[in-house]
């Protein structure tokens, strides 16, 4: 009993042998019986066809943020967080205005002593004026006495009359002697009052000057949409950085962009050979790195009329540059992400579409492995229209399970 029941295991194995051996050897005509290889299932449904090409996201329109002019020694001492999203009159950075201040501090002092000396000069002038008028006043009251006795000449003897000539004569002079002083008096009161006036004009100048860049210390956003800090070239080309706190800004250079997040298009390259199948108004999908689980749709905008030419590759490259404008924005999306554009060149309806993996090729002609119940059979289809990632094709049902690795090829090789 024994011997046949080793006798009958024996017999199992060598069937088993012999079925593998067939398995393995057997020509690529036939069949294949692996069911270990990764399919596909056919899906029929609209095929789009579409041209792919990559690129990033650009703004449409942004502002550009400037240091304020005519305000020297510009240090930042705090500025928003890069990328932040700001609306328009939020504060995007501040400067040091601590010398600034000082330096207000200290002609406000000389404002006020400029004030107080053009206020002295103004009341001595006052008084002086004063003065000399009252001295005009009692000449002239000397002067009509000395003529009043001239007119008494002929009551009075020849030697008093000529005395009361004399008299009146010498009050006249004293009369416009003072009369002259005083308008020097006032002419030079006058100029003294305008060079102080000058001079308080000029220290109020300063003044004024010194509280408006006091109040260009704070740098607001002139629009709503995200910060975007631009590179400071003060240590050379090789080392530039985004501006950061402690750095220093020359007055009227540029400091930061707000891009406006609501214009933001899908700038990519598209190959000179794929020009002519595409025009602006055709659907797009866009694809961002960051997010691929949520497909963007949008219009094609623009493409532009000569190419660029892209020294990222060896050698130099000439593409198109078209404009993907997206329906919605996203308020994750961020300037320079990079992404796919896809353009909807054609649809087809009801196609039946599989994998690109999943179509081999067989004496020049394409075919799909069918995945039956014994095993791998080569069909022949008709490729209707072909993508990066899947292709539409006529020859096979939807639901039809295609293998995406041609096994006989590799028993080829």
């Amino acid at each position: 009993m024994k011997k046949a029941g080793a006798g009958a295991a024996a017999g199992v194995m060598v069937v088993v042998a012999a079925a593998a051996s067939i398995l393995l050897f057997k020509g690529p005509g036939e069949a294949s019986r692996r069911n270990d290889l990764p399919t596909a299932v056919a899906r029929k449904g609209e095929f789009q066809v579409i041209v792919s090409c990559r690129g990033d996201l650009v703004a449409g329109r942004s502002v550009q943020v400037t240091a304020p002019v005519n305000v020297p020694n510009l240090q930042i001492v705090w500025m928003a967080a890069p990328g932040s999203a700001v609306k328009t009159g939020d504060p995007i950075l501040r400067f040091d205005a601590s010398s600034a201040e000082r330096q207000l501090r200290e002609k406000e002092a000389a404002l006020k002593q400029a004030q107080a000396s053009l206020e002295q000069a103004e009341a001595e002038a006052r008084i002086r004026l004063e003065q000399d008028k009252l001295e005009v006043s009692t000449l002239k009251h000397a002067y009509e006495r000395a003529l009043l006795e001239v007119s008494k000449s002929e009551i009075l003897s020849a030697i008093q009359a000529e005395e009361a000539r004399v008299n009146a004569g010498l009050a006249e002079t004293k009369l416009k002697v003072q009369q002259a002083a005083l308008e020097l008096n006032v002419a030079s009161s006058a100029s003294k009052i305008a060079s102080l006036k000058a001079a308080r004009d000029k220290v109020n100048a300063e003044v004024q000057l010194t509280r408006y860049r006091i109040s260009q210390m704070e740098v607001r956003s002139p629009g709503d949409g995200i910060v975007s800090f631009q590179m400071n070239y003060s240590q050379g080309w090789m080392n530039a950085k985004p501006f950061k706190v402690g750095d220093n800004v020359w007055p009227g250079s540029v400091i930061a962009e707000i891009p406006d997040i609501r214009t933001l298009q899908l700038k990519a390259k598209v190959e000179e050979i794929e020009r002519g199948r595409i025009t602006p108004g055709q659907d797009v999908r866009i694809i961002m790195d960051p997010f691929p689980e949520k497909p963007f749709t949008g219009k094609l905008a623009s493409i532009s009329p000569l190419t660029e030419k892209s020294f990222e590759e060896w050698p130099p490259m000439r593409n198109f540059r078209a404009f993907g404008a997206l329906n919605e924005i996203d308020p994750r999306l961020r300037p320079g992400m990079n992404g796919r554009l896809d353009i909807v060149t054609d649809r087809l309806k009801d196609a039946i579409s599989v994998p690109a993996r999943a179509v081999f090729s067989r004496g020049g002609r394409p075919v799909v492995l069918l995945a039956e119940a014994n095993g791998l059979k080569p069909v022949k289809v008709e490729v209707l229209a072909r993508n990066p990632d899947e292709v539409a094709v006529r020859g096979i049902e939807a639901g039809a399970h295609v293998a995406l690795v041609d096994e006989f090829a590799e028993k080829k090789k």
